[in-house]
C-alpha cells in the first residue's frame, strides 16, 4: 500500500478549530499542531522551564494559541494519575502517546516495575484509562473524530518469546534480558494495547505507529556505546536516522492529517501512513496475548 511521502503538515493538516489535544512529550508535535488553530493543547513533561520556553516560542508566532503544561513523572503512576486531574476541558479529540525511553540501564520505576515497560506502556495506559470517559463523551458528539495515537517502534521485533515476561516485570529483568529486549516488549505492548483499545472502544480511532529512528533525546541521551549500536543497527537494516522535523510526520499524519475514513482502527503504520499490519508477528496479532496484556495492565493500574 503506498504511503504519503509528500505529506506536509503545514499545508495538509486541516483546521483544528474547536479540537482539544493532549500530547505526552513530543514538543515538535505541539509546535506543528499549534499552527492549525486548535481550541487547546495540553502537553506533558517534567521540565517546567523547558515547557515555559515552548509556550513562549509558540506564542511568538501563534499568539492566540491556548496551551497547558501538565507536569507528570512517567516513572510514577500516581504522578500520571494526578496530572490528568488537571485536564479541565469537556472534550478531548486527539491523545498522542509520544513520550518514551530506550535502552536504559536496568532499573525500576517508582512503582517497582521494569523502567522501560513502566514508562513506555504503563504510564500511557494510566493516562488513557483516566481520560477514557472524556474521550468516549467526545466520540458521542455529532461529527466527532476522536483519535488515540500510540508511538511504538520497529524495536518491537526484539520482544522476548511470548511477547512480555509478565511474571518478571516487577524486577529489572537484567539477568535474562538485554536492554533492547526489554525495550522491545514495551514497544510490542504499545502496538497491542492500541489494537485492544480499538476493539473495546470502536467509536475511538486507536492506532500505533513507527515514527522512524529520530535524533531526539530518545537517541541522543544514550551512552556513546548504546548510541553507536543504534546507528550501526540502522545502517545494517538500511533504515535512515532522521531529524525530528521528519520523524514527526508519521504521528502527525495519523493524528490530524489523514481523513478518518482513511485510517484502519487498531492498525500499525509505518512512515508515512503505510498500513503495516503485515509486518506484525503471531504474538502481536494474538487475541489471547492481547487479552492477557489488557487484563494484566488493568490489574497493575488498579494497584496504584
Amino acid at each position: 500500500m503506498p504511503g504519503h511521502p509528500a505529506f506536509n503538515p503545514d499545508k495538509d493538516i486541516p483546521s483544528l478549530k474547536g479540537k482539544v489535544i493532549l500530547i505526552t512529550g513530543g514538543y515538535t508535535s505541539v509546535v506543528a499542531l499549534a499552527k492549525h488553530d486548535p481550541e487547546h493543547i495540553y502537553f506533558t513533561g517534567r521540565n517546567t522551564s523547558a515547557a515555559n520556553d515552548l509556550i513562549s516560542l509558540i506564542k511568538s508566532t501563534n499568539p492566540n494559541t491556548s496551551l497547558t503544561f501538565l507536569h507528570m513523572d512517567f516513572s510514577s503512576l500516581a504522578s500520571v494519575k494526578a496530572g490528568t486531574k488537571k485536564f479541565a476541558h469537556d472534550r478531548l479529540d486527539i491523545l498522542m502517546c509520544n513520550a518514551g525511553i530506550m535502552q536504559k540501564p536496568p532499573s525500576l520505576s517508582k512503582d517497582g516495575y521494569e523502567i522501560q515497560f513502566a514508562i513506555n506502556h504503563l504510564a500511557h495506559a494510566m493516562l488513557t484509562r483516566e481520560l477514557l470517559p472524556i474521550l468516549i463523551k467526545t466520540s458521542e458528539l455529532p461529527d466527532s473524530d476522536v483519535r488515540i495515537v500510540s508511538l511504538s517502534s520497529m524495536g518491537w521485533r526484539s520482544h522476548p518469546r511470548g511477547g512480555v515476561v509478565f511474571d518478571e516485570l516487577k524486577t529489572t529483568q537484567e539477568g535474562f534480558m538485554g536492554s533492547f529486549i526489554r525495550y522491545g516488549q514495551s514497544k510490542l505492548a504499545n502496538i497491542v494495547y492500541a489494537s485492544e483499545l480499538s476493539k473495546r472502544y470502536p467509536s475511538i480511532t486507536s492506532v500505533s505507529i513507527h515514527p522512524s529512528v529520530v535524533t531526539t533525546t530518545l537517541v541522543n541521551d544514550l551512552s556513546a556505546a548504546r548510541r553507536a549500536l543504534v546507528y550501526v543497527g540502522c545502517y545494517v537494516q538500511g533504515v535512515a536516522v532522521v531529524k525530528p522535523e521528519e520523524g514527526v510526520l508519521s504521528q502527525l499524519w495519523v493524528a490530524a492529517g489523514a481523513h478518518k475514513n482513511d485510517l484502519v482502527n487498531g492498525a500499525f503504520y509505518m512512515p508515512v501512513g503505510i498500513l503495516s499490519n503485515n509486518l506484525l508477528d503471531k504474538v502481536a496479532k494474538s487475541e489471547a496475548f492481547g487479552e492477557k496484556l489488557w487484563d494484566w495492565t488493568a490489574k497493575a493500574l488498579d494497584e496504584c
